[in-house]
């Protein structure tokens, strides 16, 4: 087996080649990212793999602060608002990631599969974000992945069964405890993950703890509890951070006026909006979304978090 650097270099060249605007690959699961600025950024997640094969980010979720670099890996495990920044990356030095979408069918089978007895208990509570080094195991598969775009004919028969791999890599290494959690139907993170997925459906609508927890099959204060040890937040300030981002990207649209989209994504108060707006984005609504637009800048997730 060849040392992590190797395959380091060969999965950056990989990346520089095929990497697009819109992260998407031929391989449904398989995505890459190249950004060549340090602005910060702010994106939905999605349970996802990140493999940073080139410069480094810092990432916030709520107070909590991550930090992934060349040759380190990124879990993610719920559908998450994320803020932070590529650290120093610019046209000539660009960050270079590649990310494996993390689907509970791909997971649950490879649970079913292994001996009785092989998964420890005692997974629940767990974040749902992790950052780590990642091994050359993991890496040699990651970078066979991305290889196979150079291969399309291989591609449909041989993904699958390297995405695999790599799933039973992260099954097996540091993170399993999180990764199970999202195969499994009745983990604390599939629970939770019900309310995220509520919250992200309905973000303008009033929220009820009762009801939220109700979803999750939990009493409100467990509920409670497990949702902010997932999230780093609690599911008002869940709530905000999606009403937010909501509102920039139609701002940066221009799907209306300020008050407007306040209004739209549930907002009563146009002073409570702009106020918090503004302790977000570090600019009113107006100006920033001003500034976005003049400068072509997205407001989707168009890179890895």
């Amino acid at each position: 087996m060849r040392a992590p650097r190797e395959y380091l270099d060969e999965l950056r060249d990989l990346i520089a080649a095929h990497a697009r605007t819109d992260l998407r690959t031929p391989i449904g699961t398989l995505l890459l990212s190249r950004v060549e600025t340090s602005a910060p950024d702010y994106s939905l997640t999605e349970p996802l793999l990140v493999v940073m094969a080139q410069g480094a980010k810092r990432l916030l979720l709520g107070e909590r602060v991550y930090e992934y670099r060349t040759g380190q890996l990124l879990v993610v495990t719920a559908g998450l608002p994320v803020r932070g920044h590529f650290i120093d990356a610019t046209p000539r030095a660009p960050a270079l990631g590649m990310g494996l979408v993390l689907r509970p069918a791909a997971i649950a089978p490879l649970l079913l599969e292994a001996a009785a007895g092989r998964w420890p208990r005692g997974t629940a509570g767990l974040p749902a974000i992790a950052t780590g080094q990642a091994g050359s195991d993991l890496l040699d598969a990651a970078t066979r992945l991305v290889r196979l775009l150079d291969h399309p004919a291989d591609a449909p028969v041989l993904a699958p069964l390297v995405e695999r791999e790599i799933l039973w890599r992260l099954l097996t290494g540091p993170h399993g405890g999180m990764i199970r959690q999202i195969g499994l139907a009745d983990s604390s993170l599939t629970h939770v993950s019900r309310a995220i997925g509520w919250i992200r459906d309905n973000y303008a609508e009033p929220l009820r703890i009762e009801d939220l927890a109700r979803l999750a099959g939990m009493s409100p204060s467990t509920f409670h509890r497990h949702f902010r040890v997932v999230t780093g937040m609690s599911p008002l300030q869940f709530q905000k951070h999606l009403r937010l981002q909501e509102a920039r990207a139609l701002l940066v649209a221009g799907s209306g006026d300020v008050a407007g989209v306040g209004h739209l994504v549930g907002y009563d108060s146009p002073s409570q909006f702009n106020r918090e707006y503004r302790r977000l984005f570090g600019a009113p609504p107006g100006q920033d979304a001003a500034r976005l637009r003049a400068s072509a800048a997205p407001s989707g997730l168009r890179h890895l978090p």
